[in-house]
C-alpha cells in the first residue's frame, strides 16, 4: 500500500510546538504507518515481548509527548483534545503503544503539571522534550489492588529527603520508565501508617532512587509493555514530593478520574481499527454467491462496532472540553467511572465481534482479531475493575436520590446534569420506583444501565453538533435496544450462591440410566 507522503521530511527537525496541530498529528500518523507497515508489521510486533529499539526511537522522534507538556516547558500546551487525538492515533496502530502514551500522559505528566513543585518541573519536562524520557505511576501492591487506600508502601521523613519502602506491581512500563510517581503513606513514630496518600517523583537514573525489578510478569496480552513486581527502597529529595491542594486522597482522586476520562481516547482509536478491519474483511470475504457484507447478522455485528466507535467519539468530545488540569475532578467519580467502564466494555465487545466475523484465522497469534481480545481485556480491570466501578456508579446515584428524597428513576434522571436528554428518550423504560436498598449484584446491573444512559447523553450532544446523522441514529437505536434488554431482566431476582462443598452428588455418571 502506498503511504501518504509526510507533510515535512521525517529527517527535518522542526520544533513540533511551532506546527499547526493538523500538521503535527499527520506527521505522527505518517511515522506510525512507516514503523508499523514498512519497517515491521504490527502483527509481528504484537507477538513479541517488548519492542525492537527502533520502534520507540522512531515513534518518539515524532515528538508525541509534546502534546502532553505545557507550552512554558517546550510543549504544545497540554491541551486535552490534542492529547486525545495523539493517543487515539497511536491506539489505532497498536493498543499497547496507545496505552504507553496514555500512561505517560494521564498517570505522570498531568499530575506533575498540576501538583509538581515549580523547581522540578523544568528539568523533568526537559527530559521528555529533549531526551525522549518516559514516566509512569506505581500504586498497586500485591495485597492491595482495588483496596489502594490501604497500601502498605510507607515513607519516613529525614532532614533533606523522604525514605520510601514497599512493593509495587503491575505498573505499566516496569523497568522502562525513567521517572516514576510513587504513592506511599506516612509512617508514624509508633510504626502506624497514616490514612492520607502522598505522591513522590523518583528519578530512576539518580543514586538512591533506582527501583529494583524483582520479577517481570509474563502478561497475557499487551506484549509490548513490560509489567512486573518492583522493590521500593528509595530516598527522594523533598522537592520531588507532589503538593496537594487539600489532601493526598483528593489529589489521587483528581488524577485517577482525569485518567479514566481519557481512557476512551484509546477506546476510540481501537474501535475504529476494529471497524475498519471488520468492514474490509466482510467486503472481501464471499460465502456462497455474496460477500459477508450482505448478510443481516453480519450487518448487526458491524453496526455494533460502529456504535462503539460513535459512543467513544462522543465521550472523547466531552472529555476534551471538561477534563483539563485546571478543572478539579476529585468529585467527578460518577462520570469518570461511567465513561471508563462503558468504553472499555465496548473495546472488548468490538474485539469479540471482529473475531467472530473473521472466523478461524482470528485464532492465529499474529492476527489482529485474537490479539485484540487479549489486549483489550485488561482495560476492564485496571484503573478500577468494571464490576466495582458499576457498583460505585449505582451507589453514587442512590445517594443522590436519597438526598433529593426521590425514588422514581425517571424523575431523578431527567433533572440530573449527566442524563437529562437521554432520560427523555428513555422515559417509558426508566419510569419506575427504585428500591434504594439493593444487593451488590443489583448495584452492578444498575450501574451498567446508568453508565450507558450517561454515555447516551454524550451521543445526543455530539449529534446535536452535527456528528454523522446516520451513525447517531443507529447508535441511539443500539443503546435503546441494549437498555431495554437490561431493564427487562431487572425484575428477575436471584440469590444464587456458590456451593463450596459440591463434590457430593454431583458426578454426572451417577445419574444416568443404562
Amino acid at each position: 500500500m502506498e503511504l501518504p507522503q509526510p507533510l515535512i521530511s521525517l529527517n527535518t527537525r522542526i520544533k513540533a510546538p511551532q506546527l499547526p496541530f493538523s500538521v503535527f498529528i499527520q506527521n505522527f500518523r505518517n511515522r506510525l504507518e512507516a514503523v508499523f507497515h514498512q519497517r515491521a508489521t504490527a502483527d509481528d510486533l504484537g507477538t513479541r515481548r517488548g519492542l525492537p529499539p527502533f520502534v520507540m526511537r522512531e515513534v518518539l522522534a515524532a515528538d508525541p509527548m509534546l502534546a502532553f507538556i505545557p507550552e512554558t516547558y517546550g510543549g504544545r500546551g497540554a491541551h486535552v483534545h490534542e492529547g486525545i487525538e495523539v493517543v487515539s492515533t497511536a491506539s489505532y496502530e497498536s493498543l499497547a503503544l496507545g496505552l504507553t502514551l496514555g500512561i505517560n500522559w494521564g498517570l505522570f505528566l498531568q499530575p506533575l503539571a498540576k501538583y509538581g513543585n515549580d523547581m522540578i518541573k523544568g528539568p523533568v519536562f526537559k527530559g521528555f522534550v529533549e531526551d525522549k524520557k518516559m514516566g509512569g505511576l506505581m500504586i498497586t501492591e500485591p495485597n492491595h489492588g482495588s483496596d489502594a487506600l490501604n497500601m502498605q508502601t510507607s515513607f519516613t521523613e529525614a532532614k533533606e529527603h523522604y525514605h520510601l519502602k514497599g512493593t509495587k506491581h503491575w505498573a505499566g512500563l516496569t523497568g522502562w520508565a525513567d521517572y516514576w510517581l510513587l504513592t506511599a503513606r506516612r509512617k508514624t513514630a509508633g510504626g502506624d501508617l497514616m490514612r492520607d496518600i502522598e505522591f513522590f517523583i523518583s528519578d530512576n537514573n539518580k543514586p538512591g532512587q533506582g527501583i529494583e525489578v524483582e520479577e517481570y510478569f509474563e502478561n497475557l496480552g499487551l506484549y509490548m509493555i513490560p509489567y512486573g513486581r518492583n522493590k521500593i527502597d528509595v530516598r527522594i529529595p523533598k522537592v520531588y514530593r507532589l503538593e496537594p491542594r487539600t489532601n493526598g486522597i483528593a489529589m489521587l482522586q483528581d488524577s485517577l478520574h482525569r485518567s479514566r476520562l481519557q481512557i476512551p481516547s484509546m477506546a476510540m482509536g481501537f474501535t475504529k481499527r476494529m471497524l475498519d478491519e471488520a468492514i474490509d474483511h466482510c467486503q472481501r470475504r464471499f460465502v456462497g454467491a455474496k460477500s459477508l457484507f450482505g448478510y443481516d447478522q453480519v450487518q448487526h455485528r458491524l453496526s455494533s462496532i460502529q456504535s462503539a466507535f460513535t459512543i467513544t467519539s462522543a465521550i472523547c468530545a466531552h472529555t476534551g472540553e471538561n477534563a483539563g488540569t485546571g478543572t478539579d475532578l476529585a468529585d467527578q467519580g460518577l462520570k469518570a467511572n461511567a465513561v471508563k467502564s462503558v468504553s472499555t466494555d465496548l473495546m472488548q465487545e468490538s474485539a469479540q465481534h471482529l473475531f467472530q466475523l473473521v472466523g478461524a484465522k482470528g485464532y492465529r497469534l499474529n492476527h489482529i482479531a485474537g490479539r485484540a481480545i487479549v489486549d483489550s481485556r485488561p482495560f476492564q480491570v485496571f484503573e478500577g475493575s468494571n464490576d466495582i466501578l458499576y457498583a460505585q456508579i449505582s451507589e453514587a446515584v442512590v445517594k443522590l436520590m436519597k438526598q433529593a428524597k426521590e425514588t422514581n428513576l425517571y424523575r431523578f434522571l431527567k433533572d440530573f446534569s449527566l442524563t437529562g436528554k437521554s432520560a427523555e428518550q428513555l422515559k417509558e423504560m426508566v419510569n419506575f420506583d427504585l428500591n434504594l436498598q439493593l444487593p451488590q449484584r443489583k448495584l452492578v446491573e444498575l450501574g451498567k444501565v446508568l453508565g450507558r444512559i450517561i454515555s447516551m447523553e454524550m451521543v445526543i450532544e455530539i449529534g446535536n453538533r452535527g456528528f454523522h446523522e446516520d451513525m447517531i441514529t443507529n447508535t441511539l437505536d443500539m443503546l435503546r435496544q441494549e437498555l431495554s434488554s437490561r431493564l427487562n431482566s431487572w425484575s428477575f431476582n436471584t440469590k444464587a450462591m456458590v456451593t463450596v462443598d459440591y463434590s457430593g452428588q454431583s458426578h454426572w455418571r451417577d445419574f444416568i440410566r443404562i
